[in-house]
């Protein structure tokens, strides 16, 4: 018999699911378990790793892989891995809404990746919760989870009994902090220093895309968004904003909110940044001549809204993401 108690990391193989990610999540796993069992104490509790998945006809959930059949443990955390396809609808998420839930309330954490938040979205356990998911989805997640706080440019937000993560590559920052919650530091770090991956620490600003929202209906604010973009938001004075809406200063400012969720500065200076992002990844432009190409004349000002929007200074940014090595900040 293995000793207890035992910690029992699931992993749930729902429809679409991406295997890629659950066999990187397996492999992780497995690593950490050895640098655990090596650990000098007899009486740490091994590692069991488990696939769970509901038949076809509703059979009851089951492990369709298990690294230790014969315990006798509940999971200690069930994750959602990404799905390559269109996030799972309504009615392919009904069979595992009810059983997440039930086994959640019986204590088992709940953790999503990229797009399985909307599988962990479906048993309502987000509702006034804290939760992200991939930038991309931002929209889709917003419109079907109102009532869920969604934060996407966190790449992993904890709330003790339900993680949520965001990019599809964000399974190895949730492997790894799974790791240090129930195995220890050390074997987080050692599990990442022989995967050669970063310990968690990122935020999924660093790489998302501005995607304004477009598909509000307004023309009038609409005209105004594309009028922005093709001018790099130039001119961003509210009097030229209002009159290309044809719209009163006062209403013009209540209906871009309503329609794009941002106020008109926060939206030129994430289309200004976006710019700039574009100019770091590509070019060697000091990052004075940077911050002029997007309009800035004061290179602090244009240091301080970068960072506030990327997460990143301009030059912590180009360091990470610039297509030519070496290039000065």
């Amino acid at each position: 018999m293995p000793n207890q108690p035992q910690i029992e990391l699931g992993i749930v193989l729902y429809p679409g699911v991406q295997m890629a990610t659950v066999f990187g999540l397996t492999d992780l796993f497995g690593i950490a378990a050895r640098f655990n069992g090596a650990a000098d104490d007899p009486d740490r509790p091994p590692l069991r790793i488990s696939h769970w998945q509901i038949g076809e006809t509703g059979q009851p959930a089951k492990r369709v892989h298990d690294s230790h059949p014969d315990a006798c443990c509940t999971p200690s955390v069930l994750i959602l891995p990404p799905s390559l396809e269109e996030p799972i609808s309504t009615e392919a998420a009904r069979p595992y809404r009810d059983w997440l839930c039930q086994q959640h309330e019986a204590g088992v954490r709940l953790a999503s990746i990229c797009a399985g938040a909307f599988l962990l979205g479906e048993t309502g356990l987000l509702a006034g919760r804290t939760a992200t998911t991939h930038w991309l989805y931002v929209e889709q997640f917003m419109a079907r989870f109102p009532n869920v706080h969604l934060d996407a440019d966190q790449l992993i937000i904890v709330a003790d009994d339900i993680i949520t993560a965001g990019g599809l590559m964000a399974w190895t920052d949730l492997g790894l902090r799974l790791v240090d919650r129930y195995l220890g530091a050390k074997a987080m770090i050692d599990t990442a220093q022989m995967l050669v991956i970063d310990p968690p620490g990122r935020q999924q600003r660093y790489y998302s895309a501005f995607a304004p929202r477009l598909n509000h209906g307004d023309s009038a604010i609409l005209a105004v968004q594309h009028w922005l973009q093709e001018t790099a938001a130039e001119d961003v004075a509210l009097a030229e904003l209002a009159r290309r809406a044809r719209l009163e200063e006062r209403t013009f400012l209540r209906r871009f909110r309503k329609a794009t969720g941002m106020t008109t500065t926060d939206y030129c200076q994430r289309l200004r940044v976006a710019r700039a992002r574009e100019l770091l990844q590509t070019g060697r432009l000091p990052i004075e001549r940077v911050a002029w190409e997007v309009g800035y004349a004061d290179p602090g000002a244009f240091r301080k809204v970068f960072t506030r929007v990327v997460g990143l200074t301009p030059g912590a940014y180009r360091r990470r993401f610039g297509m030519e090595p070496g290039a000065t900040p």
